[in-house]
């Protein structure tokens, strides 16, 4: 593909996509593909010849398009959302045009100084602690294992950097609700995942502080080594609010490093009126958000913040000969921020979406998806069938049909049919969590372009499969 052929076939493609946003709600927002259905219908090798561009494009359409769940649809309401929206999009096809490496200042300054200065609006936006570093990371799970690293290297000495694990008996503490991540960081940093222990949670799906203490005094009396504290602001099943004010208290006495994941409520952070969220940060070693799920910006990147930047420095710097430069020292080489020595410019759609919406209308989007929440809570609350299984957090809710006249095991199949049922309509799709035991279904109201006639379609198509199946 030369120049002027690539300028025709990038602006079909922009084209396409816009076509694609246009046509979106027309779309079923799950895929309805069933297993190996793309993968048969992909030759098994790659062609000896250059195919033509349309060919691929045709592909794309009729073989790739039908197995692709939509996450941008404004009925997309599963998981979390992985929010997109045009300014970051735009921002992307910059960046992939450029192509650019951007380990190390030298290797490009305007993505290192740009990093920089976005870390610093978000922590300014969001009233963080005056004193933190921040640096961007691909997802949330590395930037927790990211903590988890620089809090055994803390509590060693940076023995283990430097000698390997001899006879160390780490602990990495946080509730049963927290997320998988942090099992996974613990064997990935050697510490073990028989070495994580799970804490108890509240009525609320919270952590329960007092047998936090209790744990790490018996495992001093056991002879191990309290190492970190992963708290939640926000867990993944029901967006339960962990306290880290009395859990940072404790780390503090115990010199345990705490972690704050706070990976999607974390953007509520921009409202004022959200304070509560910040109540205990100012104990925290580290903290991540992730603007790609609920701050409009393409997945992904990922906020994360240190109270010690030398504390992450010491722990991930390497410098072999070809990485020694005239300016280190001076500026920020984000290659020691981290596990990764690539680095891509992902500031940059950071930077666009934020001068985009301004400030004013990222609150406003946000305010919106709580209220509407606020709405549907109400709605279920109200509903004779219908069963609210933990309060509604930010814009988040988990319920359940409750007929009243059935088993507990009767309920959970219930309502794991009328799931399947809504989700099988295309018209929209949710998943489930379980909250001690009872199968819910949960909404998340949060996708970028959900506008308020969306949430009452989806109340209207809920009410509806909740009476069939009654």
């Amino acid at each position: 593909m030369n120049l002027e052929e690539f300028r025709k076939r990038a602006h079909e493609a922009v084209d396409w996509v816009a076509a694609y946003y246009e046509n979106l709600e027309k779309k079923p927002v799950k895929s309805q593909s069933k297993p190996n259905d793309i993968y048969n219908q992909i030759p098994d090798r790659a062609p000896k010849s250059p195919e033509p561009f349309d060919a691929l494009m045709n592909d794309l359409n009729n073989i790739i398009m039908p197995g692709i769940t939509h996450w941008q649809h404004p009925h997309f309401h599963a998981y979390f959302p992985a929010n997109a929206s045009f300014p970051s999009i735009i921002a992307e096809i910059l960046t992939a045009g450029m192509g650019a490496q951007c380990m190390v200042w030298e290797t490009s300054p305007a993505a290192a100084e740009l990093e920089e200065r976005m870390m610093e609006w978000l922590k300014n936006l969001m009233k963080l602690p005056t004193t933190w570093s921040g640096v961007i990371h691909d997802t949330a799970s590395t930037a927790t294992l990211t903590a988890i690293l620089s809090a055994r290297e803390q509590i060693t000495q940076f023995a283990i950097n430097n000698h390997g694990f001899e006879h160390q008996k780490l602990r990495v503490y946080c509730s049963t609700e927290t997320h998988s991540s942090i099992e996974k960081g613990a064997k990935i940093a050697g510490i073990g995942k028989e070495n994580v222990v799970k804490i108890p949670v509240d009525e609320q799906m919270a952590m329960n502080p007092k047998l936090l203490d209790l744990a790490i005094e018996s495992d001093l009396k056991n002879g191990f080594i309290p190492c970190c504290v992963i708290a939640a602001i926000g867990t993944t099943s029901t967006v339960a609010i962990d306290p880290t004010d009395e859990i940072g208290l404790i780390c503090q006495r115990h010199n345990v490093w705490l972690h704050v994941d706070a990976a999607y409520a974390g953007s509520a952070m921009i409202l004022p009126e959200m304070d509560y969220l910040r109540k205990g940060l100012e104990y925290a070693d580290s903290f991540v958000f992730n603007p790609h799920k609920w701050l409009f910006t393409n997945f992904d990147l990922s906020a994360y913040f240190v109270k010690d930047k030398n504390a992450l420095i010491d722990t991930f710097e390497i410098l072999p000969e070809y990485l020694k430069t005239k300016t280190r020292g001076l500026v920020n080489d984000y290659r020691d921020w981290g596990i990764q020595l690539g680095r891509r410019f992902r500031a940059l759609k950071l930077w666009f979406v934020m001068r985009s919406f301004g400030v004013e209308n990222m609150q406003k989007t946000l305010r919106n998806h709580i209220d509407w929440a606020k709405w549907f809570e109400k709605q279920i609350a109200d509903h004779p069938d219908l069963e609210i299984l933990v309060p509604r957090s930010l814009n988040v809710l988990v319920f359940r049909v409750d007929n009243h006249k059935s088993s507990q095991e009767e309920l959970n199949q219930m309502n794991e049919n009328l799931l399947q049922s809504i989700n099988n309509t295309g018209k929209a799709f949710i998943t489930h969590t379980k909250v001690n035991g009872k199968y819910g279904l949960r909404v998340v109201l949060g996708q970028t372009y959900l506008k308020e006639r969306h949430v009452q379609e989806l109340w209207d198509l809920l009410q509806n499969h909740v009476d069939i199946k009654n």
